[in-house]
C-alpha cells in the first residue's frame, strides 16, 4: 500500500474533523503541509494532533510549492474551491478532498470536474453522512430487499439545500442504486440565506424521476417537516424510502424507522449514537480508507466522486432553474450560457414571510441526544 502525502488547508472545525479522518489512516496519508490565514491556529491544531514538526503555511499557494502533497484538502468557503482546485492542478497533485457545496454555481462545478479529467485528478466531496450507522443499516435494508422495489424517496432537511440539500441528493441517489436523475421541477422562494457564505433560497420544494422510474421529493428549508426541537434544527432531517412492502428512514442525529417484512409490517424506531459527540468525527476515518483505495486502483471508485457530486448539483440547480422560468428542466444541463441561479434569485426573489434556520456552531454547549 502506498502512504500519499497530503496537505490541508483550512483548520476550522471541518478541517480539524478531516485532520483527523487522515491521522486514523496513518499506512495510508502522511500530512506534510498545514495552511491557515490565522497563525495561532495553525499552531493550536498542529500542537493538539502532534503535527508539530509538520511545516506550516498562511499561503496556500506557498504550501503546495514547497511541499509538493500528492494531495490537497482544503475546507473553505465555497466561493473559493474552483481557485483552489486550480492551484492543486497548477501543482500537479494526484487527488483533492474538498467539502460541499462543491461551487455557487453549476459553471464552476462543471469547470471543477472539467479540471479533474484534464489533469487526471481524482476529487471527493464531502457527503460522509453515508458512513453513519443508521444510513448503513438504511443500504443494507433496501439491499436486503425488505422493503421490496423502491417506488419512491422522499427528502426533508430544515437547513437551506447548500447546507444539507446536496448531502440528502447525493444520499437518495445512493439509496437508490446509483440511478441518476431524468429530469427535474421545482419550486423556490425566500432571499434571506442568499446572503450566506453558503447561499440557497430559504426553501426549494423539487422533484425529479430518476432512471429507473422512481420518484424523489426533495424540500430543503424551514417549511419542511421538522422532526426535532428547534435547537437540533441544523441535524434535522429525514431519509425515507418507501418500496412495494415497506419503508425505512434514517436520519442525521441517529434517529431511524423501519416497517417491513422483517418488521411483520409493524414500525420499529431506534436511536444511533448522535451526530455531535459520536458520529461526526469517526465518520471521516473510513471516507479517507476508501479514498485511498480508489487513489490506488482506478476500479475503486469513490462513492463520494466529484462526477456523482456534480450531477447531484446539477440536479438541485435544475430545480432552481424550473422554478425560475417554469418549466421542467431535463437533465443532463447542456446549456450553461445561463446568469448564475444563485445572481438571478438575488435579483428577483421578493421579500416574504420567511426565515434562516440556526446552524449550530458546535460552540455554545448544549446537550447531545446520545
Amino acid at each position: 500500500m502506498h502512504q500519499y502525502t497530503v496537505a490541508v488547508m483550512g483548520l476550522g472545525v471541518r478541517g480539524k474533523i478531516h485532520i483527523h479522518g487522515l491521522l486514523e489512516n496513518p499506512e495510508r496519508f502522511r500530512i506534510v503541509g498545514l495552511c491557515d490565514i490565522d497563525p495561532n491556529v495553525l499552531k493550536k491544531v498542529a500542537d493538539d494532533n502532534g503535527l508539530s514538526d509538520v511545516p506550516q503555511f498562511t499561503d496556500a499557494e506557498e504550501m503546495l510549492d514547497k511541499t509538493r502533497p500528492e494531495v490537497f484538502v482544503f475546507v473553505v468557503a465555497p466561493n473559493m474551491r474552483l481557485s483552489l482546485m486550480q492551484l492543486g492542478a497548477k501543482y500537479g497533485v494526484k487527488g483533492i478532498s474538498l467539502e460541499k457545496p462543491m461551487a455557487e454555481s453549476l459553471q464552476e462545478a462543471k469547470a471543477m470536474v472539467d479540471l479533474c479529467k484534464e489533469n487526471n485528478i481524482k476529487a471527493v466531496v464531502c457527503h460522509q453522512q453515508k458512513y453513519l450507522s443508521q444510513m448503513r443499516n438504511l443500504k443494507k435494508r433496501i439491499e436486503d430487499g425488505e422493503i421490496g422495489e423502491i417506488r419512491k424517496i422522499h427528502v426533508e432537511t430544515q437547513a437551506w439545500f447548500s447546507q444539507l440539500g446536496t448531502h440528502y441528493v447525493d444520499y437518495t441517489l445512493w439509496a437508490n442504486g446509483g440511478y441518476r436523475a431524468k429530469w427535474v421541477c421545482g419550486h423556490v422562494h425566500g432571499p434571506i440565506c442568499l446572503d450566506d457564505n453558503h447561499p440557497a433560497p430559504d426553501y426549494l420544494l423539487g422533484t425529479m424521476e430518476l432512471e429507473n422510474g422512481v420518484h424523489a421529493y426533495i424540500e430543503c428549508g424551514y417549511l419542511s417537516e421538522a422532526h426535532n426541537p428547534p435547537e437540533y434544527g441544523s441535524s434535522d432531517n429525514r431519509l425515507p424510502v418507501y418500496g412495494t412492502d415497506g419503508y425505512v428512514y434514517a436520519e442525521t442525529d441517529g434517529f431511524w424507522g423501519a416497517c417491513t417484512k422483517a418488521t411483520n409490517g409493524r414500525l420499529v424506531t431506534g436511536k444511533d449514537p448522535g451526530w455531535r459527540n459520536h458520529q461526526q468525527i469517526p465518520i471521516q476515518t473510513p471516507y479517507y480508507t476508501e479514498y485511498a483505495d480508489w487513489l490506488d486502483d482506478d476500479n475503486k471508485v469513490h462513492s463520494c466522486n466529484i462526477d456523482t457530486a456534480y450531477h447531484g448539483y446539477e440536479i438541485l440547480e435544475g430545480m432552481c432553474l424550473s422554478a425560475l422560468r417554469n418549466v421542467r428542466v431535463d437533465l443532463p444541463i447542456t446549456d450553461l450560457n445561463y446568469e448564475p441561479v444563485i445572481e438571478t434569485m438575488r435579483r428577483e426573489l421578493p421579500l416574504c414571510d420567511s426565515k434562516k434556520m440556526y446552524i449550530y456552531d458546535g460552540k455554545t454547549p448544549r446537550k447531545e441526544r446520545d
